[in-house]
């Protein structure tokens, strides 16, 4: 009777022990996410450690909203140099790859070698008169567009570009940029385009009017239209295809004298003044 007195107490002292252990033991992991669930209690926040790996660099959003621009040109390309980190596509290029190349910054291929006979025969072609413009002030100019006429012609489509080398410098009326010229993955100029603009909305379209012209200084490097900066080819075809005559502003009266082709007709807001009325005039330019 003592024994199994005995054997019942001990079991009662061991159900006790076990319930104590379990009450005051630490939940395991799992365990823990669960009751957390039931409780409706929040998880902690994950701390995302930023990677400063130059692959993740590149790959970095940059706000470029804004016009015109405030920082430097980025070549997109140029962030796959060959160091510790890069891609392993990016190992495939060779290192004179053009695509590796930081253009903003090359000068790569410059006074290598002449171009062929047959594209030089292109870019040194004598100027089409036709093509000519008078500029009210005097100034004699071709159409941007025929630029890029002859250089697909002597390079072919995509054989040609111009690439910024800096940000825009914008002043209260005029927007300016320096862009160099490549042809064949080879640098040939550089110069800065400018234009005027009236308002911040126009802005864009100034930005493109910059861009052309820098692309036409770029051009007078490889021969392109180069009567057009000849003092001599200048006064020859204004004496022979120019004139200057009397206009009048179609919304204030006001006359000045204005440079036309003998062929045209004054553009607007002037009209030709046929009353042969001096007036109020400016000082002829020549």
């Amino acid at each position: 009777m003592f024994a199994t007195l005995r054997r019942t107490a001990l079991t009662s002292i061991n159900r006790s022990f076990h319930a104590s252990a379990l009450a005051t033991a630490p939940l395991a992991p799992s365990a823990a996410a669960g009751f957390s669930k039931i409780a409706g209690s929040k998880a902690a926040p994950v701390i995302r450690r930023v990677s400063s790996s130059p692959a993740a660099v590149a790959q970095a959003t940059v706000d470029k909203s804004a016009f015109p621009s405030a920082v430097s040109f980025e070549n997109e390309l140029a962030s796959n140099t060959n160091s510790a980190g890069v891609d392993a596509g990016t190992q495939a290029f060779k290192d004179e790859s053009p695509l590796v190349e930081d253009l903003s910054r090359s000068f790569k291929g410059v006074s290598h070698e002449p171009f062929p006979e047959e594209v030089s025969k292109v870019l040194n072609e004598s100027i089409n008169l036709s093509d000519i413009e008078v500029k009210p002030d005097g100034m004699l100019y071709i159409p941007e567009i025929k630029y890029r006429r002859i250089l697909n012609k002597a390079f072919g489509p995509g054989g040609w570009g111009l690439v910024p080398r800096g940000p825009h410098t914008v002043n209260n009326k005029n927007i300016s940029r320096e862009y160099a010229l490549f042809c064949l993955g080879r640098f040939v100029s550089q110069a800065r385009g400018e234009q005027d603009f009236f308002g911040e909305d126009s802005l864009p379209t100034a930005s493109e009017g910059c861009k052309s012209n820098a692309l036409m200084r770029c051009c007078k490097d490889l021969g392109i239209h180069w009567e057009l900066w000849d003092p001599v080819f200048i006064r020859k075809f204004k004496a022979e295809h120019a004139t200057m005559a009397m206009g009048v502003h179609v919304s204030n009266g006001t006359k000045k004298y204005l440079w036309r082709l003998k062929t045209r007709t004054l553009d607007y807001p002037y009209k030709e003044d046929t009353s042969g009325s001096k007036g109020s005039t400016a000082a002829p330019r020549r």
